[in-house]
């Protein structure tokens, strides 16, 4: 049995959300984050509700083996996700998503850890930094926001 000590980046931010967490969480979805995510566009969602839900798995085009996502925690009630990115040879991640009310709306706080499998994972785990991370949690935060204006402008009323 080979021991290794982890190579593992971690890094938490607070997105803060033009609307209310009942309207926010059902988006942290992999067929709904269609809704506001230009080409994103799983592989396959393997679902019984076809939404997110506990037990959920869906797969990501990734290189150089497609991404395995496992939904560990799906509690709308508390609206807390978490989930698990397998990206064979690369990393393996362990997201988690809770959303609070906040004023004006709601905040997130995102918090991704990723742990390197192998070489190419230590070249991703070195390149995860706090600027690289906060760059990629608010373009999120934009494109949510600018779904959630447009979706509530197209609806008519301040909510979702």
């Amino acid at each position: 049995m080979k021991l290794i000590q982890p190579n593992r980046a971690t890094r938490s931010y607070l997105q803060h959300l033009s609307a209310p967490p009942q309207v926010v969480f059902p988006l942290l979805c992999p067929v709904r984050e269609a809704d506001w995510i230009e080409g994103w566009d799983p592989l396959c969602v393997i679902s019984r509700s076809g939404l997110a839900e506990t037990d959920c798995v869906f797969v990501t085009a990734a290189s150089p083996a497609d991404a395995i996502w496992y939904i560990t925690r799906h509690e709308p009630q508390d609206t807390l996700v978490e989930m698990i990115k397998i990206t064979p040879g690369v990393t393996a991640c362990r997201l988690r998503i809770k959303v609070s009310p906040a004023p004006g709306g709601s905040q997130a706080l995102v918090t991704y850890s990723h742990t390197s499998l192998g070489p190419q994972g230590d070249v991703f785990v070195a390149s995860f930094t706090e600027d690289f991370y906060r760059e990629m949690m608010q373009n999120w935060e934009e494109r949510l926001n600018a779904y959630l204006r447009c979706a509530a402008g197209a609806s008519g009323a301040a909510s979702v």
